[in-house]
């Protein structure tokens, strides 16, 4: 995809992985829309430039209200980011509530945004779809199974997706990070993290190649050894 003069909706776009795909979009020449939670973080897009619109994206009625808010202007790219942990740690109690957060908005609002915007995408001359996973889609860690398997999940909506719509103007992308230095990881999971910006622009680039993914550093290992031993790959990960 050439990305200039293109519209871009970026969730989660106010921070970490997000606001770094936004900036590179907008360097690009693409008009760039966020979305978060946070005024203090809309602000400081709004600075930066971007149409930034709040919005709470885990619970249905979040993804109603930013569509309405985008009021059918045409899209060319959803970038479907916006994403939280949700997990507990060992002896510790399962919150439910927070739980049904997380899934909702790790796996449920992508696809409600899809669901509400496809339309207007599929009537475009070319779009795409990015809807950002995780390495551990393919691998679970014992640490995070609420966040593994929300990941996990949108990565099976991702391939059947772009299946069904492989015969349209529509390009699905799955971007799979690696463990990146933001807000949800700092203070956790080593010192060995991937910047945000070069994790952008690895996803950046999958948009202007059409790839189908983005395996994004580390990932691209954990690919390898998965393809060559799933149960190898499996045991690796669970206790990272």
């Amino acid at each position: 995809m050439h990305i200039q003069g293109k519209t871009a909706l970026v969730t989660g776009g106010t921070d970490g992985i997000g606001l770094e795909i936004a900036r590179l979009l907008q360097r690009k020449g693409a008009t760039v829309i966020v979305c978060s939670r946070r005024e203090e973080l809309l602000a400081s897009a709004r600075n930066e430039g971007f149409e930034a619109i709040q919005a709470d994206l885990s619970h249905a009625q979040g993804c109603l209200d930013l569509v309405k808010a985008l009021d059918g202007r045409p899209l060319d790219i959803l970038v479907n980011n916006a994403g939280m942990s949700g997990n507990f740690g060992p002896g510790e109690p399962l919150d439910l509530a927070l739980t049904d957060r997380a899934f909702f908005l790790n796996l449920n609002a992508p696809i409600h945004l899809i669901g509400h915007l496809l339309p207007g995408l599929l009537a475009r001359p070319e779009a795409t779809i990015v809807n950002v996973t995780s390495g551990l889609a393919i691998a679970p860690r014992a640490g995070g199974p609420v966040y593994c398997a929300s990941k996990a999940g949108l990565r099976s909506f991702t391939q059947a997706l772009r299946h069904n719509l492989r015969d349209s103007n529509v390009h699905v992308i799955e971007a799979l990070p690696p463990v990146v230095d933001t807000a949800m990881t700092r203070g956790r999971l080593g010192g060995n993290k991937m910047s945000a910006p070069d994790c952008a622009a690895q996803i950046v680039d999958a948009i202007e190649s059409n790839s189908a993914e983005a395996n994004v550093g580390m990932v691209k290992l954990l690919k390898l050894v998965y393809s060559i031993s799933p149960a190898l790959a499996r045991r690796i990960m669970i206790k990272f």
